[in-house]
Parts: structure tokens; sequence; C-alpha cells
């Protein structure tokens, strides 16, 4: 499986905020966006979740030759953490696992229960998630990737009130997503100890190893 765009321009407000964009990553890659605010890491974001349409270029999954549209593949984590205060840790998650769907046959319970643990959030599955705090609701909003089996996880500034400790489990996540075969596009200002991945900065002209 592979993530490529192809001569993406993105435009917001009638502004050219990317042009020509190109770039493919293989399954077990990582692709960090990095560069000044403004710069379009969080639209390319939405245009590789299909939220946004390109005015030119396109977007697509390739698998196995054959090419379909991303948005029914991926996780999208944006700014907003997407949770509902009223509901408890564990029935925010449960909500999402419905939501997103799983492996068929999957056992729901057992996949929130594993979530909340991979995120250590298991002690306060049954605090409503308005009690929690920043950090807290951000790992919660982050648990939703592991509910789910989707092979493209796109996460917009993830470490936003992080703490050390929960950026090494977000880290521990993604390594893992990618070991078995996943592909993340991640918009970050933090360095990330990603085991496999390229970056492309946004706002000049540089792409890395």
């Amino acid at each position: 499986m592979q993530l490529v765009a192809e001569n993406l321009t993105l435009e917001r407000g009638g502004r050219s905020v990317i042009d020509g964009l190109s770039f493919r990553i293989e399954a077990g890659q990582a692709l960090v966006l990095t560069g000044p605010n403004g710069s379009g890491k969080s639209t390319l974001l939405r245009a590789l979740a299909g939220y946004l349409r390109p005015a030119a270029g396109r977007v697509l999954v390739a698998d196995a030759g054959v090419g379909c549209e991303p948005a029914e593949l991926c996780h999208f984590v944006g700014h907003l953490d997407g949770i509902k205060t009223h509901l408890t840790a564990a029935e925010n998650l449960v909500f999402w696992a419905a939501y997103l769907g799983g492996p068929e046959g999957s056992d729901a319970p057992a996949r929130v229960g594993a979530a909340l643990k991979r995120f250590a959030l298991d002690a306060l599955a049954d605090i409503p998630a308005g009690y929690l705090s920043a950090g807290q609701k951000r790992r919660l909003a982050l648990a939703r990737l592991a509910v789910a089996v989707r092979p493209l996880w796109l996460l917009d500034e993830p470490t936003v009130s992080l703490d050390t400790a929960s950026v090494g489990l977000l880290v521990a996540a993604i390594n893992a997503h990618l070991a078995g075969g996943g592909l993340a596009v991640i918009a970050t200002h933090v360095p990330l100890a990603l085991e496999r991945a390229l970056s492309i900065r946004l706002g000049r002209a540089e792409v890395s190893a």
C-alpha cells in the first residue's frame, strides 16, 4: 500500500498555500510535516483526508496497482479532540468503535479496553470526559486510533497538551502501527522518535529522509 500525492495544489481563502507538491510513502513509513504556522500543514492533512478538494493534482491510496480515495481508509485527528464531555472516557471510545467500525467479528469492548490501556486511560475509564485534564482529553482523542483498524493515520499536531510520558505513548503507538504495515502523516512542531519517517518542510522546498 502507498499514499501518493501528485502535483498537488491547495488553496485557502483564494490563496495558494501549496503548489505542485508530489510525494509517495510506502507501507510502514511515516511522513512528518514541519514548517511555520500558516505554511499549509493542516490544509494538506485535510486534503489527504478528503475534506478539501485540491485546486489541482490528486491524492490516492494505491494498493497492488488499484487506486482509491483515502477518506474511508484513514483516521484523522485534528486540533479538536472530538469527545463528548457528558460521556465517560470508555463511552466515548464505545461511540468511536461503533462509528468507525473494526475488523469483522472483532469484540468492541475488548478493543475499547485495549485502547484505554494503550493510552494510559484505563484508570479513568468511568470518569466523565468533561472532568479530564487537557492532556487526558488529548489522549482520549488519540485512543480512537486503537479502536478500529485503518491503514492511514493523519495526525495534526497530536502532541498538543501532552506531557513527556504521554508523547512516549503516542510515539510507541505510531511505531507499532508502522511496524504492522500502516502509514502515517503527522504535522508537528515537536521532534518525534519515529523509526521509519520521511519529512517535508512546508513553506520552502525541502524534502529529507
